[in-house]
Protein backbone atom coordinates (compact mmCIF):
# COMPACT_ATOMS: atom_id res chain seq x y z
CA UNK A 1 0.00 0.00 0.00
CA UNK A 2 1.50 2.98 -0.83
CA UNK A 3 1.21 6.70 0.79
CA UNK A 4 2.37 10.47 0.99
CA UNK A 5 5.55 10.85 3.04
CA UNK A 6 4.81 11.61 6.59
CA UNK A 7 5.61 15.62 6.72
CA UNK A 8 6.58 18.54 4.51
CA UNK A 9 9.80 17.12 4.46
CA UNK A 10 12.79 19.09 6.24
CA UNK A 11 15.78 18.51 3.88
CA UNK A 12 19.02 20.09 5.48
CA UNK A 13 17.39 20.27 8.86
CA UNK A 14 20.45 18.66 10.25
CA UNK A 15 24.21 17.32 8.96
CA UNK A 16 25.29 13.87 8.92
CA UNK A 17 27.45 14.81 11.98
CA UNK A 18 24.13 15.06 14.10
CA UNK A 19 23.54 11.41 13.89
CA UNK A 20 27.15 10.14 13.44
CA UNK A 21 26.66 8.86 9.85
CA UNK A 22 29.38 8.16 8.07
CA UNK A 23 30.28 6.91 4.93
CA UNK A 24 30.01 3.51 4.49
CA UNK A 25 33.21 1.69 3.87
CA UNK A 26 33.85 -0.01 0.03
CA UNK A 27 33.50 -3.28 -0.13
CA UNK A 28 36.39 -5.74 -1.70
CA UNK A 29 35.97 -6.43 -5.23
CA UNK A 30 34.75 -9.74 -6.33
CA UNK A 31 36.83 -12.58 -7.21
CA UNK A 32 36.60 -15.83 -8.91
CA UNK A 33 34.12 -18.49 -8.07
CA UNK A 34 35.09 -21.85 -7.26
CA UNK A 35 32.55 -23.59 -9.12
CA UNK A 36 33.63 -27.25 -8.51
CA UNK A 37 33.94 -26.20 -4.76
CA UNK A 38 30.47 -24.12 -4.42
CA UNK A 39 29.24 -27.24 -5.73
CA UNK A 40 30.03 -30.05 -3.63
CA UNK A 41 29.51 -27.23 -0.89
CA UNK A 42 25.80 -27.30 -1.50
CA UNK A 43 25.89 -30.73 -2.72
CA UNK A 44 27.04 -31.58 0.81
CA UNK A 45 25.07 -29.38 2.64
CA UNK A 46 21.67 -29.78 1.10
CA UNK A 47 22.21 -34.12 1.18
CA UNK A 48 22.92 -33.15 5.32
CA UNK A 49 19.78 -31.41 5.55
CA UNK A 50 16.87 -34.04 6.84
CA UNK A 51 13.01 -32.99 6.25
CA UNK A 52 12.51 -32.60 9.97
CA UNK A 53 15.00 -29.86 10.04
CA UNK A 54 12.99 -27.31 8.22
CA UNK A 55 9.74 -28.64 8.76
CA UNK A 56 9.08 -30.56 5.93
CA UNK A 57 7.24 -34.10 6.42
CA UNK A 58 9.49 -37.21 5.31
CA UNK A 59 7.10 -39.04 3.09
CA UNK A 60 7.51 -43.11 2.31
CA UNK A 61 9.07 -42.64 -1.03
CA UNK A 62 12.53 -40.58 -0.29
CA UNK A 63 15.11 -42.22 -1.44
CA UNK A 64 17.96 -40.20 -1.60
CA UNK A 65 19.60 -38.57 1.18
CA UNK A 66 18.44 -35.16 2.49
CA UNK A 67 16.39 -32.97 1.37
CA UNK A 68 15.78 -32.82 -2.58
CA UNK A 69 16.97 -30.20 -5.27
CA UNK A 70 13.57 -28.81 -5.36
CA UNK A 71 12.55 -28.52 -1.79
CA UNK A 72 16.13 -26.82 -1.02
CA UNK A 73 15.65 -24.11 -3.88
CA UNK A 74 11.90 -23.46 -2.28
CA UNK A 75 13.91 -22.89 0.97
CA UNK A 76 16.11 -20.53 -0.84
CA UNK A 77 13.74 -18.67 -2.54
CA UNK A 78 15.04 -19.21 -6.22
CA UNK A 79 14.38 -21.71 -9.07
CA UNK A 80 15.17 -25.47 -8.70
CA UNK A 81 16.41 -24.72 -12.13
CA UNK A 82 18.87 -22.32 -10.75
CA UNK A 83 19.78 -24.63 -7.98
CA UNK A 84 20.67 -27.66 -9.96
CA UNK A 85 22.96 -25.56 -12.57
CA UNK A 86 24.89 -23.93 -9.19
CA UNK A 87 25.36 -28.42 -8.38
CA UNK A 88 26.35 -28.89 -12.07
CA UNK A 89 29.25 -26.18 -10.96
CA UNK A 90 27.83 -23.62 -14.00
CA UNK A 91 25.61 -20.62 -14.16
CA UNK A 92 26.09 -17.14 -13.18
CA UNK A 93 28.09 -16.09 -9.77
CA UNK A 94 25.29 -15.44 -7.30
CA UNK A 95 24.69 -12.20 -5.38
CA UNK A 96 24.90 -11.12 -2.20
CA UNK A 97 21.86 -11.36 -2.07
CA UNK A 98 21.03 -14.28 -3.00
CA UNK A 99 23.98 -16.00 -1.00
CA UNK A 100 22.44 -15.13 1.86
CA UNK A 101 18.94 -16.34 1.30
CA UNK A 102 20.81 -19.85 0.52
CA UNK A 103 22.91 -19.39 4.33
CA UNK A 104 19.44 -19.41 5.67
CA UNK A 105 17.68 -21.64 3.89
CA UNK A 106 20.58 -24.13 4.25
CA UNK A 107 20.85 -23.84 7.42
CA UNK A 108 24.31 -22.64 7.77
CA UNK A 109 26.52 -21.80 10.91
CA UNK A 110 28.50 -18.11 10.20
CA UNK A 111 31.46 -20.29 9.45
CA UNK A 112 29.59 -22.12 6.65
CA UNK A 113 28.10 -18.96 5.63
CA UNK A 114 31.08 -17.02 5.64
CA UNK A 115 32.90 -20.12 3.50
CA UNK A 116 29.48 -20.35 1.18
CA UNK A 117 30.71 -16.36 0.19
CA UNK A 118 34.33 -17.14 -0.31
CA UNK A 119 33.93 -19.93 -2.79
CA UNK A 120 31.26 -17.58 -4.50
CA UNK A 121 33.96 -14.97 -5.56
CA UNK A 122 32.26 -12.64 -2.80
CA UNK A 123 34.21 -11.43 0.44
CA UNK A 124 32.49 -12.87 3.56
CA UNK A 125 30.32 -10.04 5.50
CA UNK A 126 31.51 -8.78 8.31
CA UNK A 127 31.05 -10.27 11.42
CA UNK A 128 29.60 -7.63 13.61
CA UNK A 129 27.06 -7.10 17.01
CA UNK A 130 24.17 -6.55 14.48
CA UNK A 131 24.10 -9.37 11.79
CA UNK A 132 21.37 -10.34 9.33
CA UNK A 133 22.23 -14.28 9.25
CA UNK A 134 19.66 -16.35 11.07
CA UNK A 135 21.47 -18.74 13.09
CA UNK A 136 20.62 -22.77 12.62
CA UNK A 137 18.79 -23.17 15.99
CA UNK A 138 16.44 -20.07 15.27
CA UNK A 139 15.14 -21.05 12.41
CA UNK A 140 14.85 -24.83 13.39
CA UNK A 141 12.56 -23.25 16.29
CA UNK A 142 11.06 -21.07 13.70
CA UNK A 143 10.93 -24.42 10.78
CA UNK A 144 7.92 -25.97 13.79
CA UNK A 145 5.96 -23.06 14.04
CA UNK A 146 3.73 -23.89 11.16
CA UNK A 147 0.00 -22.73 12.11
CA UNK A 148 1.13 -19.81 14.57
CA UNK A 149 2.72 -16.42 12.89
CA UNK A 150 6.26 -16.27 13.34
CA UNK A 151 9.10 -13.90 12.24
CA UNK A 152 12.83 -13.16 12.88
CA UNK A 153 13.76 -9.40 13.44
CA UNK A 154 17.48 -7.24 13.70
CA UNK A 155 17.24 -4.42 16.43
CA UNK A 156 15.51 -1.94 13.92
CA UNK A 157 12.55 -4.20 13.04
CA UNK A 158 13.74 -5.34 9.62
CA UNK A 159 12.30 -9.00 9.05
CA UNK A 160 14.90 -11.77 8.20
CA UNK A 161 13.05 -14.91 8.19
CA UNK A 162 8.65 -15.20 8.37
CA UNK A 163 6.70 -17.82 8.54
CA UNK A 164 3.00 -18.02 6.15
CA UNK A 165 1.16 -17.19 9.42
CA UNK A 166 2.92 -14.35 9.96
CA UNK A 167 2.82 -13.02 5.71
CA UNK A 168 -0.77 -13.20 6.43
CA UNK A 169 -1.01 -11.48 9.38
CA UNK A 170 1.34 -8.69 8.90
CA UNK A 171 2.40 -8.49 5.34
CA UNK A 172 5.54 -10.36 3.39
CA UNK A 173 8.31 -8.27 3.75
CA UNK A 174 10.43 -9.82 1.64
CA UNK A 175 10.06 -7.07 -1.16
CA UNK A 176 11.12 -4.35 1.06
CA UNK A 177 14.86 -3.14 0.03
CA UNK A 178 16.66 -0.17 1.42
CA UNK A 179 15.75 1.80 4.64
CA UNK A 180 12.25 0.44 3.93
CA UNK A 181 13.09 -2.88 5.18
CA UNK A 182 13.05 -1.24 8.63
CA UNK A 183 9.61 -0.92 10.73
CA UNK A 184 10.34 2.38 12.53
CA UNK A 185 11.17 3.83 8.93
CA UNK A 186 8.28 3.05 6.70
CA UNK A 187 6.33 4.19 9.99
CA UNK A 188 6.96 7.61 9.25
CA UNK A 189 7.46 7.60 5.69
CA UNK A 190 4.72 5.66 4.74
CA UNK A 191 1.50 6.09 7.41
CA UNK A 192 -0.34 3.41 5.24
CA UNK A 193 1.79 0.68 7.39
CA UNK A 194 0.27 1.71 10.38
CA UNK A 195 -3.02 0.11 9.27
CA UNK A 196 -1.53 -3.54 10.53
CA UNK A 197 -2.59 -1.09 14.69
CA UNK A 198 -5.68 0.51 15.35
CA UNK A 199 -5.61 3.86 14.96
CA UNK A 200 -5.72 4.51 18.82
CA UNK A 201 -2.84 2.91 18.96
CA UNK A 202 -0.53 4.77 16.59
CA UNK A 203 0.50 7.29 18.71
CA UNK A 204 2.50 4.53 21.21
CA UNK A 205 3.17 2.27 18.46
CA UNK A 206 5.48 5.36 17.28
CA UNK A 207 6.65 6.48 19.96
CA UNK A 208 7.72 3.27 21.32
CA UNK A 209 9.52 2.74 17.47
CA UNK A 210 11.47 5.74 18.33
CA UNK A 211 12.66 4.76 21.72
CA UNK A 212 13.84 1.41 20.00
CA UNK A 213 15.75 3.41 17.48
CA UNK A 214 17.64 5.54 19.94
CA UNK A 215 18.34 2.52 21.43
CA UNK A 216 19.91 0.95 18.18
CA UNK A 217 22.17 3.91 17.56
CA UNK A 218 23.41 4.25 20.73
CA UNK A 219 24.72 0.23 20.13
CA UNK A 220 25.32 1.00 16.50
CA UNK A 221 27.34 4.43 16.43
CA UNK A 222 28.22 6.32 13.72
CA UNK A 223 28.10 5.63 10.05
CA UNK A 224 25.66 2.59 11.05
CA UNK A 225 22.49 1.87 9.53
CA UNK A 226 20.36 3.28 12.60
CA UNK A 227 21.95 6.40 11.99
CA UNK A 228 20.64 6.18 8.37
CA UNK A 229 17.37 5.59 9.60
CA UNK A 230 17.48 8.35 11.89
CA UNK A 231 19.21 11.03 9.22
CA UNK A 232 16.61 10.01 6.49
CA UNK A 233 13.13 10.38 8.52
CA UNK A 234 14.88 14.19 10.15
CA UNK A 235 14.52 15.06 6.51
CA UNK A 236 11.41 14.08 5.30
CA UNK A 237 8.91 13.63 8.18
CA UNK A 238 7.69 16.38 10.94
CA UNK A 239 6.60 13.86 13.12
CA UNK A 240 9.52 11.71 13.69
CA UNK A 241 11.29 14.98 14.21
CA UNK A 242 9.20 16.23 16.46
CA UNK A 243 9.16 12.92 18.74
CA UNK A 244 12.67 12.64 18.54
CA UNK A 245 13.69 15.65 20.08
CA UNK A 246 11.30 14.51 22.78
CA UNK A 247 14.47 11.82 23.57
CA UNK A 248 12.62 8.75 25.19
CA UNK A 249 14.02 5.73 25.83
CA UNK A 250 13.39 2.79 27.20
CA UNK A 251 9.67 2.49 26.21
CA UNK A 252 8.81 -0.99 26.30
CA UNK A 253 6.65 -3.19 23.56
CA UNK A 254 3.68 -4.71 25.44
CA UNK A 255 2.93 -8.45 25.28
CA UNK A 256 -0.77 -8.04 24.17
CA UNK A 257 -0.88 -6.21 20.91
CA UNK A 258 -4.07 -5.53 18.97
CA UNK A 259 -3.77 -6.13 15.60
CA UNK A 260 -5.93 -5.24 12.63
CA UNK A 261 -6.52 -7.79 9.50
CA UNK A 262 -8.77 -6.11 6.66
CA UNK A 263 -10.64 -9.60 6.22
CA UNK A 264 -10.64 -10.99 9.92
CA UNK A 265 -10.62 -7.49 11.45
CA UNK A 266 -9.02 -6.47 15.45
CA UNK A 267 -7.14 -9.00 17.34
CA UNK A 268 -5.57 -9.38 20.42
CA UNK A 269 -2.50 -11.31 20.28
CA UNK A 270 0.42 -11.87 22.72
CA UNK A 271 3.74 -11.65 21.16
CA UNK A 272 6.40 -13.62 23.05
CA UNK A 273 10.44 -12.96 22.42
CA UNK A 274 12.96 -15.39 22.08
CA UNK A 275 16.33 -13.28 22.12
CA UNK A 276 19.63 -14.09 20.10
CA UNK A 277 21.98 -11.72 21.76
CA UNK A 278 24.76 -12.55 20.06
CA UNK A 279 22.82 -11.53 16.39
CA UNK A 280 20.70 -8.63 18.07
CA UNK A 281 18.08 -10.48 16.52
CA UNK A 282 14.75 -11.79 17.89
CA UNK A 283 11.88 -14.29 17.35
CA UNK A 284 8.33 -13.24 17.74
CA UNK A 285 5.95 -15.69 18.03
CA UNK A 286 2.02 -14.66 18.13
CA UNK A 287 -0.43 -16.46 20.17
CA UNK A 288 -4.17 -16.20 21.07
CA UNK A 289 -6.10 -17.53 24.01
CA UNK A 290 -7.45 -20.83 23.25
CA UNK A 291 -11.08 -21.36 22.54
CA UNK A 292 -11.29 -17.46 21.95
CA UNK A 293 -12.40 -15.76 18.52
CA UNK A 294 -8.84 -14.60 18.18
CA UNK A 295 -7.83 -17.61 18.11
CA UNK A 296 -10.58 -18.92 15.82
CA UNK A 297 -9.37 -15.95 13.83
CA UNK A 298 -5.54 -16.80 14.10
CA UNK A 299 -6.61 -20.33 12.74
CA UNK A 300 -7.78 -18.57 9.53
CA UNK A 301 -4.66 -16.99 8.47
CA UNK A 302 -3.43 -20.59 6.55
CA UNK A 303 -6.45 -19.81 4.25
CA UNK A 304 -5.99 -16.32 3.37
CA UNK A 305 -2.43 -16.55 1.64
CA UNK A 306 -0.12 -13.81 2.32
CA UNK A 307 -0.58 -10.08 2.95
CA UNK A 308 1.11 -7.65 0.77
CA UNK A 309 3.66 -5.31 2.53
CA UNK A 310 2.31 -2.11 4.20
CA UNK A 311 3.54 1.25 2.59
Amino acid sequence: MSGRPAGTGRAGVVGPDAVGLAPAPGRAKTARVDRSQLADFLRTRREALQPEDVGLPRGSRRRAPGLRREEVALLCDMSSDYWSRLEQARGPQPSDQLLAAMARGLRLTLAERDHLFRLAGRPAPERTGRGEHVSPGLMRVLDRLHDTPAQVMTDLGESLAQNAAATALLGDDSALTGLDRAVVHRWFAYPGSRDVYPAQDHDVRGRVFVSDLRAALARQGRGSRAAQVVESLLARSDEFTRVWAEHEVGLRHESRKRLVHPELGEMLLECQKLVDVEQSQVLLVFTATPGTPDDDKLRLLASLGPRPALR
